[in-house]
């Protein structure tokens, strides 16, 4: 690409934002090549040793911060936020209250998303490549070390909340996130001011108490991380309250006031498929390994595996309402191959044994 003018940069820019709009993202913002302030945050966070068995998190050193060492002559990182929460005729926060329904992160309904937004944004280096020649980009939605919400904060699109989500004064927070590096000097987009004031919603809603101090989150304690990333055993004193949540956890924004300000999808993309949005915990549980092979194919719900998935479920069948259906069927997997599973059947089955 031929060098620009400052003028011409601030028309490049527009025209990014406008075509973004054009590819179904909400807002796109322009950040510099370096996440400031928050690498800090990040190092006392793994000394506290709140990322769990996330070891990736430290593994790429302060290059997480510093998208420039991670692809040489970056300048810029173009942010954009998709809105992905599907329109629904019962409000999702009255599934946690139908012990018998589990209640699926309203992100992983559909398609899995890192597919979705990685095209788009592929789309949009495309256009820029076609109305202004060629130039160095890479694009990256959660697949590599990037600090996508202090940067997307820096391009504008939010505020960090108290949850450690970024918040959107006229979206709220039901949206993804992803980043396209560039060598291309745009000019930069202000960073908004933080408006969570003296609410604490979040740190008091949260089912194991997962946000320990406001902006602070331990992983190790959030149903979400127990849930998907970690691969083992989950502690016995977050299962009961976990209660019917056997994928990611979404109490955080479910209660946020600034949520009343989001809007629903449009992306058929993320509209749920196989009656995830209210499936009944005893119809997942019975899915075979063939089943669930083929009904979370192109799906963020493949992450834990089926042994965690059957997990997950087991957890939750403890919580359900005490029934001979429920016992019947985690008996049926007393003998699983799996001790994982096993472990966690025979917990449940403890719990509806329970007078």
């Amino acid at each position: 690409m031929t060098q620009l003018s400052a003028t011409e940069l601030e028309q490049l820019a527009t025209q990014i934002k406008a075509w973004g709009l054009d590819l179904g993202f909400q807002q796109l913002g322009i950040a510099p090549a370096s996440a400031g302030d928050a690498q800090a945050g990040l190092d006392q966070w793994l000394a506290a040793g709140f990322q769990g068995e996330m070891a990736y998190m430290a593994k790429h050193g302060h290059r997480r911060s510093r998208p420039a060492e991670l692809v040489p002559g970056t300048v810029r990182v173009i942010m954009a936020r998709m809105d992905y929460l599907p329109p629904e005729a019962e409000p999702p926060a009255a599934l946690l209250n139908e012990p018998d329904t589990a209640y699926i992160a309203r992100y992983s309904l559909g398609r899995d998303y890192h597919k979705l937004l990685r095209r788009r944004l592929q789309q949009l280096a495309d256009r820029i490549a076609r109305q202004f020649g060629p130039f160095g980009y890479r694009v990256f939605v959660d697949s590599g070390p990037i600090m996508e919400k202090p940067l997307a904060a820096l391009a504008g699109l939010g505020w960090q909340g108290k949850h450690t989500n970024l918040i959107n004064r006229d979206a709220g927070s039901w949206f993804l996130l992803g980043a396209l590096l560039t060598d291309l000097p745009l000019p930069l987009d202000e960073p908004v001011t933080n408006h969570c004031g003296t609410c604490r919603a979040c740190l008091d809603v949260c089912p194991t108490q997962a946000i320990v101090a406001p902006y602070q989150l331990d992983a190790r304690r959030c149903i979400s991380y127990l849930t998907i990333e970690n691969r083992g055993v989950i502690p016995e004193e977050f299962r009961a309250a976990m209660g019917n949540r056997i994928f990611g956890c979404d109490d955080c924004q479910l209660f946020c006031p600034w949520n009343k300000f989001a809007q629903a999808t449009g992306e058929a993309d993320f509209l749920p498929r196989h009656g995830l949005d209210t499936p009944a915990l005893l119809d997942l549980f019975s899915w075979s390994e063939t089943e669930w092979e083929e009904r979370t194919r192109g799906s963020a719900l493949r992450r834990p595996g089926y042994n965690g998935w059957l997990r997950n479920i087991a957890v939750a069948l403890g919580n359900a309402r005490p029934s001979e259906r429920v016992r019947k069927a985690l008996q049926g997997q007393l003998n699983h191959a799996s001790a994982l599973v096993r472990e966690h059947v025979e917990w449940a089955l403890g719990r509806q044994h329970k007078p």
